[in-house]
């Protein structure tokens, strides 16, 4: 055997060696907690008990959202975990009976996963528990997805999601439904 035919022999030993690897890594938790870590996970477990939502769910959009940073900001003016935009926040805080609301609340943890769960809550009451449709409507806007819903621009259905008009909203229903899943595999909350 040539030592051209020893490098190719090697190679492909090394390579079936990393694939090997690879595969092992990926069928352990510890490797798609790496990927997908999970913080907050008192504050999530018991708001989204509260408000009887998945917390696999809530951890998800978390992730999607703010990918944990408390003090997260969009160029919309969305804020923190949840990325809850300020007038949303002060309408949740009527609803809650919270007195004294100010939007730099919004950056704090307890206050903002409560805030989202809650409007997610509200969110699956008024969409009759459609989990498309309800994160359509967090991520667009209630008016945005009722105006899609009544004018047949939307069926509502993931499979016709290509029909939004918004293309942030088709890939963050793609994103949060990805991520949910993979949370609701490797975390037992």
């Amino acid at each position: 055997m040539g030592s051209k035919d020893k490098i190719i022999k090697r190679a492909f030993f090394i390579l079936g060696l990393l694939i090997f690897s690879m595969l092992l890594i990926s069928q352990m938790n510890w490797f798609w907690r790496l990927l997908f870590p999970i913080e907050y996970e008192d504050l999530i477990i018991a708001s989204a008990q509260k408000y009887q939502l998945d917390p696999s769910l809530v951890a998800a959009i978390v992730f999607v959202e703010s990918k944990y940073i408390p003090t997260a900001s969009s160029y919309r003016g969305a804020m923190g975990l949840m990325q809850i935009m300020p007038d949303t926040g002060v309408w949740i805080a009527e609803q809650l009976a919270i007195r004294d609301f100010e939007k730099n609340m919004l950056f704090d943890p307890v206050i903002n996963i409560m805030f989202g769960c809650w409007y997610l809550a509200n969110l699956k009451q008024e969409f009759n528990d459609d989990l498309v449709v309800v994160l359509a409507a967090y991520n667009a806007g209630r008016g945005n997805v009722k105006k899609w819903l009544e004018n047949n621009i939307w069926d509502g259905c993931q499979e016709s999601i290509e029909n939004l008009p918004f293309a942030e909203t088709k890939r963050y229903i793609q994103q949060v439904l990805a991520v949910y899943e993979k949370y609701k595999t490797i975390y037992n909350l």
